[in-house]
């Protein structure tokens, strides 16, 4: 797997509840944000896949919590791509503290491809998924 930077931010004080670490709501939201860059990142561009008339749909998430990050930190959102289906695929995402490089939370999705006219999941194109198989294997 190769690990990519996906983004990076600032934990604010609003993002923080009242035991003054992160909020589970926004580690959804920073991993959702960098989930966008997964399929640029592979080559894939979102525009292109637009034009096919096609999308992805998040079919599985799951969070896992490591350390606690808070207000004035900076966050860094690394991803890999684990697996490549014939309609799916699946990829990890890994929320650090950016300084310590000290890792926080994982996320963990699965997605499959959309034909958006037809609502229904398809086969990954040949090209797509070629490019994806070229980031997932070790």
């Amino acid at each position: 797997m190769k690990w990519i930077d996906l983004s990076r931010t600032m934990v604010m004080p609003a993002h923080c509840d009242t035991y003054g670490h992160m909020n589970v709501r926004h580690y959804a939201a920073f991993f959702d944000d960098a989930g966008w860059h997964m399929l640029a990142m592979a080559g894939i561009s979102l525009a292109d896949i637009r034009k096919r008339g096609l999308g992805t749909v998040m079919v599985t998430l799951t969070i896992d919590f490591h350390h606690e990050i808070t207000a004035g930190q900076l966050a860094l959102v690394r991803g890999a791509f684990t697996k490549v289906g014939t309609k799916s695929f699946a990829y990890e995402l890994r929320l650090y503290e950016a300084d310590s490089m000290t890792h926080c939370a994982t996320e963990k999705a699965v997605e499959v491809c959309f034909d958006t006219t037809e609502r229904k999941g398809i086969a990954l194109p040949d090209d797509m998924r070629r490019k994806l198989e070229a980031l997932a294997t070790p």
